[in-house]
């Protein structure tokens, strides 16, 4: 059994369901330490969060990820028990074997091989492992990142291990992601009945056209890093559950995801521009999930790409498509960001596996990059 598999599989035994870390932690503080990894364990509320560090000059080579994993739904419905890993075709199965413990597994192992060989490399290598990726994400690596600018300890260079990959290893790389903004919308009426709609006022009924101009409002054209904003409404409340009832507040949920052709600011903006069109008496809860980023082609792109051809002979694509990650909270204290893993096709699936060959390739692309920028 290879290095990386085993100790894919010691992370997997550990249920670390969000925002547990269960021990995963410490069993890779303590692996690391014979190298002269320092580890720092920067809690905060609920959430274990952990800073690995080799050496103490710049430039400085992160690798990022998180030991949370998300529940596992009904256990019945797994073909095998999802914190006990399995083998099964060249597949190991478990919850978080993709999203994102094989990826911390080949950090592990990547760095181990890689200080062996060349113990006197360049700068220094760092890990930052949180246990609130999954989760709010108000206590992990956003807190971390806090804390390091606070004493202004820079990273150079981060790579993420969340599960880029699409339908092949390395096929995509992640280098920047769109900014996610959310909303809680609620419109007041006046209950009433139905049959007597001079005397109520219908939120639904007033907020109506407004949605639906919201919905086909051109944002933005994207550029040639993002595709266009998208708005969406993601849940739709009203009402007392009868049929001859007018109610009297609907509460929306949506989102935007959106690129760097707009702010957060012009967003709301142009939102209760569209909602004064239509409605007076409503309130909305923003709420940001992060600002979209991007990392050009510079140092760490040309290392991650140059070490996918040579690990697996493919031509990898640059993208920024998919959800939020926690490279947001890293890349506006201006490191250098990418996400690689996996692929993506179980995450957060009932049945999530990973294979076996992959994460071998896995470890030795993260291993080649560091040889391409601390040698």
């Amino acid at each position: 059994m290879s290095d990386t598999l085993a100790l894919t599989q010691q992370l997997i035994a550990l249920p670390s369901v969000t925002p547990v870390d269960h021990g995963c932690q410490p069993l890779i503080a303590e692996r690391l330490a014979p190298l002269g990894f320092q580890a720092e364990y920067l809690n905060f509320e609920d959430v274990e969060n952990l800073w690995l560090r080799r050496g103490t000059e710049g430039p400085v080579f992160c690798f990022a990820g998180h030991t949370d994993v998300v529940p596992t739904g009904p256990l019945t419905a797994w073909e095998s028990a999802p914190f006990q890993p399995e083998i099964r075709d060249g597949m190991l199965y478990g919850r978080g074997a993709a999203d994102m413990k094989g990826s911390i597994a080949a950090f592990v192992i990547a760095a181990e091989n890689f200080v062996r060989e060349h113990p006197e490399h360049q700068g220094s290598i760092a890990m930052l492992i949180t246990s609130d990726e999954e989760g709010p994400s108000k206590y992990g690596t956003v807190k971390v990142v806090e804390t390091l600018e606070a004493r202004h300890e820079k990273i150079t260079w981060c790579l993420v291990g969340e599960p880029s990959s699409s339908k092949q290893l390395g096929d995509i790389i992640k280098n920047g992601r769109r900014g996610s903004l959310n909303a809680k919308l609620t419109v007041y009426g006046k209950q009433g009945h139905v049959a007597y709609p001079q005397l109520a006022d219908n939120p639904i009924h007033r907020v109506a056209p407004a949605l639906a101009e919201l919905a086909a409002e051109i944002w933005d054209h994207g550029n040639e890093f993002f595709p266009p904003t998208s708005f969406q409404i993601s849940n739709l409340n009203s009402g007392t559950g009868a049929n001859n009832v007018i109610p009297g507040t609907l509460e929306a949920l949506i989102n935007f995801r959106f690129s760097t052709e707009l702010t957060e600011a012009e967003i709301k903006q142009r939102t209760e521009n569209i909602l004064n069109k239509y409605v007076t008496n409503y309130f909305l809860d923003w709420s940001l999930s992060g600002n979209p980023f991007l990392t050009r082609r510079g140092n760490l792109v040309a290392a991650a790409v140059k070490a996918i051809q040579e690990t697996v002979n493919i031509e990898t694509e640059l993208s920024t498509s998919g959800g939020t990650s926690d490279g947001r909270f890293i890349a506006p204290t201006g490191a250098e960001v990418v996400e690689l893993g996996p692929c993506n096709a179980t995450i957060h699936q009932i049945n999530e596996c990973v294979s076996i060959q992959d994460l071998e390739k896995l470890a030795a692309i993260y291993q080649r990059t560091l040889e391409h920028l601390l040698l």
